[in-house]
């Protein structure tokens, strides 16, 4: 998305990345990025929680306005919850390793079905 980005501006397209990996995306020289606190995969909030993905998609259109220039960053203000998720995030134990282990399996036949149908 980082890269779409740039080429969207470069074209007179004003773009607006939200995410969660600050230093990939600030790498790649985003001209607008509001970074958001959260596990990836969940740039606009926790899922079914309309009110905090409005107030992060109204702070990311925001910033279309108030960047100062290229390579704007901001912080936003809103907060996951407790920080438990971090010690959680892709944490593999005892408790769950074999349900992982069963989805990765589950996976990896699904997408080898799915090869074998484009084949």
């Amino acid at each position: 998305m980082s890269l779409i980005a740039r080429v969207l501006e470069a074209n007179g397209l004003p773009s607006v990345i939200i995410g969660s990996a600050k230093d990939i995306v600030e790498y790649c020289g985003v001209p607008r990025y509001l970074h958001v606190d959260f596990p990836l995969g969940n740039p606009c909030g926790k899922p079914w929680d309309r009110q905090m993905q409005d107030r992060i998609v109204r702070q990311g259109l925001g910033l279309l306005h108030s960047a100062i220039g290229p390579n704007h960053t901001v912080l936003s203000s809103e907060i996951w919850g407790s920080d438990e998720w971090r010690q959680q995030y892709m944490e593999v134990n005892d408790e769950n390793r074999a349900e992982l282990a069963r989805k990765g399996e589950q996976l990896r036949i699904d997408r080898s079905v799915r090869e074998r149908r484009t084949v």
